[in-house]
């Protein structure tokens, strides 16, 4: 499955892009000198981590059952390529099969699927209003579906993505960093359960415990209380502000000491919890057969 993503997305599950936080990869010192030619070499089971093969020449390769996460493929060239059975996620943008743009494609499909999904890309405060009215019962049926289960499962990862208590972790973070910090400009909104996404690297002061193992009725009180919050600025938003700019929060943390554009906050909180939800709401397909 091939998904599209809206120009500001931003999500922070295990493996998912960030680009509309700014983040890049910017190849370190001295790594054009470690240049090397794999020819005829058997590499099956090879694994790489922080690599860069920008510019890197891939000829009669074999990359069957491979797996790719947080990957830039931006200007990839593929031909002659055999492209069967294959799942990508991320944000596509003017991706070209045999010649044909599959964007449209297959932004017009997740719509069609799911009715809800445009409403995500609101265009004034009315809509973000709207928006996230429709987010707050769907993610209610969702934490009721998971609540059924076993409680330990809540804690399993499936296929190597986050669990569901890791997801709610990480969607109280993404509150506190959009809307309590950047926006409401409180410097050190965290709560000791919040969960920064993978990509991000440590900032003291920003908790990321791995280890937690919170029961759903714990991570529950941050997410009404997040959930409030967001609907608190929703509520009080005008156009007007939301063509503006956040004031910089200038402690250290995350995000960074800038300016944000307010549509950019609010619209990452929105992607942020549909696209978790859909992760979510997979993953507990799957722990229901166990």
């Amino acid at each position: 499955m091939i998904l599209a993503r809206p120009w500001w997305w931003v999500v922070w599950p295990t493996g998912q892009p960030a680009h509309a936080a700014g983040w890049t990869r910017t190849p370190g010192m001295g790594n054009a000198a470690r240049v090397a030619d794999f020819i005829k070499q058997n590499l099956a089971g090879s694994r790489f981590e922080d690599v860069y093969l920008t510019d890197a020449r891939f000829r009669d390769v074999d990359l069957k059952g491979a797996r790719f996460n947080l990957v830039d493929l931006s200007g990839v060239t593929i031909r002659g390529a055999l492209v069967a059975d294959v799942e990508i996620s991320g944000e596509i943008e003017n991706v070209r099969i045999n010649g044909v743009d599959v964007v449209p494609l297959v932004e017009a499909e997740l719509n069609r699927r799911y009715p809800e999904r445009a409403k995500m890309q609101p265009s004034d405060a009315d809509g973000f209003r709207a928006a996230w009215d429709l987010l707050e019962p769907l993610w209610q049926g969702t934490v009721e579906r998971a609540a059924r289960l076993d409680p330990a499962l809540l804690h399993e990862r499936v296929d190597g993505e986050w669990s569901f208590i890791e997801t709610l972790r990480h969607l109280v973070f993404a509150t506190d960093a959009w809307v309590s910090r950047a926006v409401l400009g409180e410097p050190a909104p965290w709560d000791s359960l919040d969960l920064p996404h993978d990509e991000m690297p440590d900032i003291p002061g920003v908790p990321r415990d791995l280890d937690a193992r919170p029961s759903l009725d714990e991570v529950l009180v941050l997410r009404v209380d997040r959930q409030a919050t967001v609907r608190r600025v929703l509520a009080g938003l005008t156009d007007e502000q939301l063509a503006g700019h956040t004031e910089p929060v200038l402690t250290p943390g995350y995000p960074e000491s800038e300016s944000f554009p307010l549509r950019r906050c609010l619209g990452a909180v929105l992607i942020e919890e549909w696209e978790h939800r859909q992760y979510a709401e997979r993953d507990l397909a799957v722990l229901e057969t166990r």
